[in-house]
């Protein structure tokens, strides 16, 4: 049981730190010389926002279900969610290095991106079996 809310609680925090460094990224992305003129002007600005709230949002919604799933449940839903964005996490660093002008920030905190669900993937794939309770006898 308590190895179990240790294993959780390692989950909320990659899931934390994951969208820490995503909001990271973006709000040092706007810094960028022309980056926001250039984001305003983009005529697919609503499907890019789209996507970027959905990504914004799995972390903090999957920080929640760590605490709040059953154990079988939660472990199928950090392994999928982390392989998931596990993968669009190497595109996005893929993304950053194929830039002409490559940013530190950038290969950290998308390193970071790439790293932190690939971790809570395998935290979740290494979930301990459960010991099956037993009523004591009356």
């Amino acid at each position: 049981m308590v190895e179990n809310l240790a294993l959780k609680v390692k989950l909320v925090v990659l899931w934390l730190f994951l969208e820490a460094a995503v909001l990271s990224h973006l709000a040092l992305e706007a810094f960028q010389p022309g980056m926001l003129e250039e984001a305003w002007a983009d005529v697919y600005i609503a499907e890019e926002l789209l996507l970027l709230a959905i990504i914004l949002l799995v972390p903090l919604v999957m920080a929640f279900l760590s605490l709040t799933l059953k154990d079988s449940t939660n472990r199928w839903a950090n392994i999928i969610s982390g392989i998931v964005l596990t993968g669009l996490a190497i595109f996005g660093l893929i993304g950053v290095l194929a830039e002409p002008t490559v940013y530190a920030y950038a290969v950290l905190l998308s390193t970071a991106g790439v790293v932190a669900p690939a971790l809570i993937a395998w935290y979740a794939w290494k979930w301990p079996k459960q010991e099956a309770v037993t009523e004591p006898k009356k």
